[in-house]
């Protein structure tokens, strides 16, 4: 009998242990890199999707959580001087050195030669990604990465498209191939997950305070009304 409870004993031992380990499938600040693909104006004139104002605010999220956490980023355009315009403001807040920016002629950024070295340059087998549009924008470099053996996650309220439909069924069609779908509030959370954490513990506040909804207001109430 005592054996019996010993071994009882051990194995609850060994399972919280255990159950402290977080999954590998989470996403942490090293492992993975961030790929911002056309949130340019022109870009953004045809999306159906998602109202301009939430989709700005989600770009604003992931791009500000990408900095806080040093997550290898690489932003890239499309035809930016002749035809889709400066990239948001959102983006340009957190990367101003627009010189930095890859700007491309090709709908898939897989196929650029120059975006493909600088994302595969990161060194990171796991690949987030999020832009305009996802059907076209998106669809190609995720079943690209797919094919070549990364994983890839997607930011699915951080894109969008001409129609609910073509978004809808783009997401789809990538999960079906193997891709992760994640929010923009997912994202800075997941890679935050502990608020012991103080050197991320305030930008990630003031980040949602500003840019979090009604989120960022009850952040602004705890400070204020509690003074925490």
């Amino acid at each position: 009998m005592k054996k019996i409870i010993l071994s009882a004993v051990v194995a609850l031992a060994t399972l919280s242990v255990s159950a402290q380990k977080p999954s590998p499938a989470l996403l942490n600040p090293t492992n993975h890199s961030l790929l911002l693909i056309d949130f340019e104006g022109q870009m953004a004139f045809a999306t159906h999707n998602i109202p301009m104002d939430h989709l700005r605010t989600n770009v604003a999220i992931i791009s500000g959580a990408s900095k806080i956490f040093k997550v290898p980023t690489v932003v890239t355009t499309v035809a930016e001087k002749s035809f889709s315009g400066p990239v948001f403001p959102e983006v340009l807040q957190f990367y101003p050195d627009v010189s930095t920016y890859i700007d491309r002629t090709t709908m898939n950024t897989w196929e650029d030669l120059n975006a493909y070295k600088a994302i595969t340059g990161k060194g990171k087998k796991r690949i987030v990604m999020a832009g305009l549009w996802t059907s076209v924008c998106i669809v190609g470099p995720v079943l690209s990465a797919l094919s070549e053996g990364y994983e890839v996650y997607i930011i699915t309220d951080a894109c969008g498209d001409v129609s609910e439909e073509a978004h809808e069924m783009a997401i789809q069609r990538m999960i079906q191939a193997g891709a992760r779908p994640m929010t923009s509030m997912q994202y800075i959370l997941e890679l935050q997950r502990d608020w012991a954490r103080q050197e991320t513990y305030k930008p990630v506040n003031d980040l949602m305070q500003q840019y979090g909804g009604s989120y960022g207001i009850g952040i602004q109430y705890a400070r204020e009304m509690l003074k925490h």
